[in-house]
């Protein structure tokens, strides 16, 4: 059985790094060819035992754990960076559960589309199917080996992991304890890989796979994504960047609005669905202003706005229009006050990253109006932008959130890791 060893060397001479991704994408196709097949008890069987071996692995794998976040002030990670990272019994727990909630969902693998009859006879068929072989390149948080891994196999495709250095041990061993599961199933144990080399050109070898790998699934910094989208011949499915808005409507439950806007800001700020712009209409802003940067200023949070918010809020600094198109992923959001809705809906078309926008309003036509005009991938009413998240919104686990419009957007599970073949049955007809 393969993992990452830690101790692997980070570098091997090109010519045998080449050879050692396609080595690796190569047993991916393989595997994912057989996988195809796999029904779905036998995927969701194989996810249930994987559940268990992490529970049952529990120790050796906070142990690995211990020796990451050990490493994690050589790396010069930040603390929402290490709070990323690191595991404890609860959050294990919480992986395992990830697991067992993504073998609950139907598997979405062979379910007929559309079916008609032509004239002629012919029944034609439109089947989902699994994409094939993902290769998914990630940040140093191991919970996300453990979903990326579940999801993909779910739909009945092979994963290659590339994980980030500083989750090395971490990753290694949630790897070995899925790969121990899948081998007692009876499935190709190559349909989970995690890539054993720390060398970063790896990554650009596994780019130019298109032969081997069918989806590239980047999930980091937006410098990492944009080289996987420069370099990738395959399809990418990505967001850049998390600027999510919370509108306080004028029709707003203020007390409501508090509480989202805290929520989707501060219960945890350094993932992309927190919110990092609050925009407030302006025939509630006296009213919710003060109390709002109140209640931020209590969390830690720096508030940069425009002229009536500065004008509201004293100590706010000014916002610049790179304050309002960023992604803080911490204790900063920028805040402007805004005329209409109309005009909140256009400065996050403006600003936002299509990622998840959310109006706090009572008036059902301004909630069917801001869902309908803003360009995004989750629009919310009345809800934390925090949950866009796979397992919040019924998806079990997700292996990323896309903004892009094709193939798939929002969060993206199982189902939105397949795509479909035409299947046309005849009885010997022949074209004329």
């Amino acid at each position: 059985m393969s993992t990452l060893a830690p101790e692997t060397p980070a570098h091997l001479p090109p010519t045998d790094l080449a050879n050692h991704c396609r080595s690796i994408a190569s047993r991916a196709r393989q595997a994912s060819i057989e996988l195809a097949s796999v029904t779905g008890a036998e995927k969701s069987a194989c996810l249930r035992a994987a559940a268990a071996q992490i529970r049952a692995d529990a120790a050796e794998i906070l142990a690995a754990n211990q020796l990451d976040l050990a490493a994690a002030p050589g790396y010069g990670l930040s603390p929402a960076a290490i709070d990323r990272l690191t595991l404890d019994a609860k959050r294990l727990e919480s992986i395992a559960a990830g697991v067992e909630a993504v073998a609950l969902q139907s598997d979405p693998v062979g379910e007929v589309l559309e079916e008609s009859t032509r004239p002629n006879g012919l029944i034609i068929r439109k089947v989902r199917v699994p994409l094939g072989v993902v290769f998914f390149i990630y940040e140093s948080r191991p919970n996300v080996t453990a979903d990326a891994a579940a999801v993909a196999l779910a739909a009945g495709n092979a994963i290659i992991l590339r994980g980030g250095k500083e989750a090395a041990h971490s990753s290694a061993r949630i790897v070995q304890s899925i790969r121990q599961a899948i081998a007692a199933s009876g499935l190709p144990t190559d349909c989970v890989q995690l890539v054993d080399t720390a060398d970063r050109a790896a990554v650009g070898h596994f780019l130019t796979m298109d032969d081997c790998i069918d989806i590239a699934i980047p999930r980091g910094g937006e410098s990492l994504i944009r080289r996987v989208c420069a370099e990738a011949t395959m399809p990418v499915l990505k967001h850049f960047s998390g600027n999510c808005h919370v509108y306080v409507d004028k029709a707003a439950d203020l007390a409501m609005a508090r509480a989202i806007t805290i929520n989707a800001k501060c219960q945890r700020m350094g993932v992309c669905n927190a919110a990092e712009s609050l925009l407030v209409h302006r025939a509630v802003a006296a009213r919710f202003l003060p109390e709002i940067a109140s209640a931020l200023a209590e969390h830690g949070v720096e508030i940069v706005g425009d002229e009536a918010t500065r004008s509201l809020v004293p100590g706010a600094g000014v916002a610049t229009e790179a304050d309002f198109a960023a992604e803080f992923l911490g204790p900063k959001i920028s805040v402007a006050v805004v005329d209409s809705l109309d005009a909140a809906i256009e400065h996050v078309n403006r600003y936002g990253s299509r990622h998840t926008d959310t109006i706090v309003t009572a008036d059902h036509s301004a909630a069917d109006r801001f869902t309908t005009r803003v360009d995004t991938a989750v629009a919310m009413v009345n809800a934390s932008t925090r949950f866009n998240d796979g397992g919040e919104m019924g998806l079990g686990a997700e292996i990323g959130i896309s903004t892009d419009k094709l193939h798939a957007r929002g969060p993206c599970g199982a189902r939105e890791l397949t795509t479909y073949k035409y299947v046309v049955i005849g009885t010997g007809q022949t074209r004329g």
